[in-house]
């Protein structure tokens, strides 16, 4: 998920003082496994995160609907903090403090996402292997692979963690032939 810079910088203290929140309480694992399942949800109901980001919607009917749709899917500390950001205007960052608040954890837990791009869907053994090579090269105690289906990569894949990106793509090795071909033949 793509999130944008502002909602980032205006959801960080939103997420910090959830996190804080959640270690004093000892609830982490509740309000993260929440998120996590939102996360997912918000993916599979774009009509619904329309209509809470919608400003021309009242607090109180985007209370309701949130009532109606996941106070009882939810941990009551996680749904009383989607209701005070009801409340205050901001339910429409939900997406950002969510990534936020799931990094602050995954930074503690000395967990490490990473993209994968490929042309095609990979094999449970190619995400186990793919999973321990990246542990060994990031030291990370846990990998979680997020992937993405690009059949223009034609083959092999791209990986892009936080400050990262490598190339095993076709397309990329024929785009670098291509431009060694022109310099050559330039000659």
């Amino acid at each position: 998920m793509s999130v944008n810079p502002l909602a980032s910088k205006i959801a960080a203290p939103y997420a910090s003082a959830l996190y804080d929140l959640t270690v004093e309480q000892n609830m982490m694992h509740q309000v993260t496994a929440d998120f996590q399942n939102l996360d997912v949800f918000f993916d599979k109901t774009p009509d619904l995160t329309q209509y809470l980001n919608n400003p021309l919607i009242s607090a109180e009917e985007k209370e309701e609907i949130l009532t109606k749709t996941l106070k009882s899917q939810i941990n009551e500390e996680t749904f009383k903090f989607l209701i005070i950001l009801a409340q205050k205007n901001r339910i429409n960052l939900l997406r950002s403090i969510i990534a936020r608040y799931l990094e602050l954890v995954y930074e503690t837990a000395s967990i490490k996402i990473i993209e994968v791009y490929t042309a095609f869907g990979l094999t449970n053994l190619q995400k186990h292997t793919l999973i321990k090579k990246l542990k060994e090269l990031t030291n990370a105690r846990e990998i979680r692979l997020i992937i993405n289906i690009d059949p223009s990569l034609i083959g092999g894949f791209l990986i892009k963690t936080n400050s990262k990106v490598i190339d095993f793509t076709i397309k990329s090795q024929l785009q670098k032939l291509s431009k060694h071909l022109d310099n050559v033949l330039e000659i």
